[in-house]
């Protein structure tokens, strides 16, 4: 009986993005627990393949035909060039399962060599492209009445679902934030599904973390993740507008990251910091100065940032589409609203510190029940289910035999 050997192929790792943080934390996992884990990944310039224990990795550069996605983001349309080098590596590793997160040319390549090798192939789904390709499509349909507008998004999003969920019909075993999403797939792929949810490191993120004086009066929003348009981020703007209109006084928006909508947001709020891109201790600090995170996008699988802000004692107003309503208690770790309610939603917490104090006691005990280990071993349950044969168990039944 042993672990699975699992080779990992993530859309992204070194960036600022969902994907990247899980699977910065999945390979993390795989090092504490001494697992066979091959991480093959974009990264640099150049190829490098390191060893530490049963982690292996190797890293490939992209070049110079890579378009950008996002400010750190590029498809690399001659990556294909690694092929060789992939290809070694799996050969030499002899993995059980590989397991990919996306289209992006390192999916495409890791369910390539599944097919190849026959190695069972494993799948997870971190980013509704279907949505996004419809909210980016507004350079176009901004052009259109209402109405044909959103017919031409939702004619977009149908078609783009179609094309993705053909390329995850290549997996034997889905994996997907929430169980929404795990419907929609099972329904659309006609493969099984299971949650590969999302932890959070409450040490780092923990309201011990605040630094601003006790008597500091002011309220504090934040936003923090992608300024881009599929996040919704215009709605900052309204909401700054109307939590004015109501007469409330020193409110002010910390904003952390960047995008395409910088500049926009920077032109339009009256009273917004703009920190870049934060991370580590400075991010955990950004978190714990605030006293609500705005969270307003529509299109997020699962919302690191909102589990992030409940670990460091800060509620969420969040959407009712998508993962964040999963993560939120209503009325008890934040509120679920309309649009159009998110400032009242706000305006709430600003005048009945009461409740804002017990939203943050909540938020904080709510995230301590959540962590990466067991998120990750039941990814590895997952495995099981889709391996051939009855030789393998999951890394805690392994734990559970060491300690006996």
């Amino acid at each position: 009986m042993r672990v699975p050997r699992v080779a990992y192929f993530p859309d992204s790792f070194h960036e600022v993005n969902g994907v990247a943080h899980t699977s910065r934390n999945f390979v993390a996992f795989a090092e504490r627990r001494n697992l066979p884990f091959l991480c093959v990944r974009a990264g640099g310039r150049t190829q490098a393949f390191e060893q530490a224990g049963e982690l292996r990795t190797l890293e490939l550069g992209r070049g110079w035909a890579s378009v950008g996605i996002e400010k750190d983001l590029a498809f690399d349309a001659l990556f294909w060039r690694h092929a060789s080098a992939i290809r070694r590596e799996l050969e030499r590793f002899q993995p059980d399962v590989i397991h990919i997160t996306g289209p992006s040319e390192l999916g495409i390549l890791g369910a390539y060599f599944a097919w190849k090798l026959n190695i069972p192939l494993a799948a997870s789904w971190h980013t509704n492209v279907h949505e996004y390709a419809g909210r980016r499509m507004n350079w176009l349909t901004q052009y259109l009445s209402e109405k044909q507008g959103l017919a031409t998004e939702r004619s977009i999003e149908a078609g783009a679902l179609h094309v993705t969920s053909r390329f995850y019909r290549l997996a034997k075993i889905l994996f997907a934030p929430n169980d929404e999403l795990c419907k929609l797939l099972e329904k659309a792929t006609g493969r099984p599904c299971h949650l590969m949810q999302r932890g959070v490191d409450t040490n780092l993120f923990s309201p011990s973390r605040r630094t601003r004086a006790k008597n500091d009066g002011s309220f504090v929003m934040g936003y923090i993740g992608r300024l881009s348009i599929e996040k919704n981020v215009a709605l900052l703007i309204r909401v700054e507008r109307e939590l004015a209109a109501m007469g409330l006084d020193g409110i002010r928006f910390v904003i952390v990251g960047h995008g395409s909508e910088e500049a926009s947001l920077r032109a339009a709020l009256t009273r917004a910091d703009f920190a870049g891109v934060l991370r580590g201790a400075e991010l955990a600090g950004a978190y714990a100065d605030m006293d609500v995170l705005v969270f307003p996008s529509h299109t997020d699988t699962f919302g690191n940032v909102v589990l992030e802000a409940l670990a460091s004692g800060v509620p969420a107003v969040v959407t009712g589409d998508g993962g964040p309503k999963f993560i939120v208690r209503e009325g008890e770790t934040g509120f679920i609203a309309a649009d159009e309610a998110f400032p009242s939603a706000i305006a709430r917490l600003v005048r009945d510190r009461s409740l804002l104090q017990a939203m943050r006691r909540n938020a904080r005990r709510y995230a301590l029940g959540c962590s990466w280990d067991a998120v990750f071993e039941k990814v590895y349950a997952g495995y099981l289910t889709a391996l051939p044969s009855a030789g393998f168990v999951a890394p805690n039944a392994v734990e559970a035999a060491r300690t006996t």
